[in-house]
């Protein structure tokens, strides 16, 4: 499927300077700038990481070197820590689900409530609607960072090792770890589970070991991590969350590239957002097919069952589009709302 944009920045945002711009590249550039992933290059997201630090080497001919660092080691894998670390400069350079910052820039996990996006047809017209882009790219500078573009990190899915969950009631005393979000451990709170909150690198022996009984991640981390080898038997696709995955720059690293270069690293941001959303779709079409051949017991939420989860949800959705910013959730509504009646 091609993609009419992704994200797509508002022009040039720095002036000209007076020295020569291999000089300036001489004097002030860094010889790496860090990149933080919380999954490696054999998974969707870090794939884009990769795709995004290798065209930029290429375009600037090695003036700009951004190495990547999957598993969120810069932060010792605490991914919800990966945007105060940018803000101290540790980090330079992000490739993020903004719902992992959301303890630390809440309104940045706009995109992520319980239910908003019913298909992708949705996510897509949200995407390409310039008076979203505007605000949300005005709320990540006003946070310190230079966004460049968006992929997609997927819509989120549930598995466990106790029994298939089809209704609200299904999740009664099941213990979810969930990512560093604070909506995403009142969503599992309202639903009767008990969310436990630890980076995907503790996440995986918890699983094994039957400390906690489950996870949400889109299905593609399933595959590739494997995860019924941890003992996850029961999956449901629900598409309860699909965050953005932000490329940006920390603001003190942007300012201190050329014109020219800012244009060539956002250019490659917005290449590598759009070859990343394709390798996410593309996985997505047939998860259920390769989870089930896996052995694991795969249910396909309908129409009547996911409306009774939007209900059992709208208590934390009301509660964080109050929180996160009800203006330009206002506008998602709105665009969504319209490729419903399309």
């Amino acid at each position: 499927m091609k993609r009419r944009s992704v994200f797509r920045a508002l022009g040039a945002t720095a002036a000209s300077v007076a020295l020569p711009r291999f000089a300036f590249a001489q004097a002030a550039y860094k010889a790496e700038y860090k990149m933080s992933t919380v999954v490696p290059p054999a998974f969707a997201w870090g794939r884009g990481g990769e795709i995004f630090a290798n065209l930029v080497r290429e375009r600037t001919a090695g003036r700009i070197n951004i190495k990547q660092y999957p598993g969120a080691s810069l932060v010792q894998g605490q991914q919800d820590r990966e945007f105060s670390a940018m803000r101290q400069g540790v980090i330079d350079v992000l490739c993020g689900a903004p719902i992992n910052w959301s303890g630390t820039v809440r309104e940045l996990g706009v995109f992520t409530l319980p239910f908003l996006f019913p298909d992708h047809a949705s996510w897509d017209a949200v995407m390409r609607s310039d008076a979203v882009q505007k605000d949300y790219f005005d709320l990540v500078r006003k946070a310190g960072a230079e966004p460049l573009a968006v992929g997609e990190t997927g819509f989120r899915q549930i598995s466990n090792s106790k029994h298939p969950v089809v209704k609200p009631a299904d999740m009664k005393g099941l213990k979810i770890r969930v990512a560093g979000s604070p909506m995403y451990g009142e969503i599992m709170t309202d639903l009767g589970a008990n969310p436990t909150f630890m980076s995907w690198a503790d996440a995986q022996p918890a699983l094994a070991s039957g400390a906690v009984d489950g996870q949400e991640n889109p299905l593609e981390v399933f595959l590739a991590a494997r995860i019924n080898a941890l003992g996850q038997k029961y999956v449901t696709k629900w598409n309860y969350s699909n965050d953005v995955l932000l490329f940006a720059i920390a603001q003190p690293i942007w300012k201190g590239w050329t014109p020219a270069d800012q244009k060539i690293v956002r250019e490659a941001g917005i290449d590598a957002a759009a070859q990343q959303v394709q390798l996410v779709r593309k996985l997505f079409a047939d998860d259920v097919e390769k989870v089930r051949a896996m052995g694991v017991d795969v249910h396909v939420s309908d129409p009547r069952e996911l409306e009774q989860w939007r209900l059992a949800t709208r208590r934390v959705y009301a509660r964080w589009k109050a929180q996160t910013g009800a203006p330009l959730l206002d506008r998602i509504e709105a665009v969504i709302e319209k490729t419903r009646k399309a």
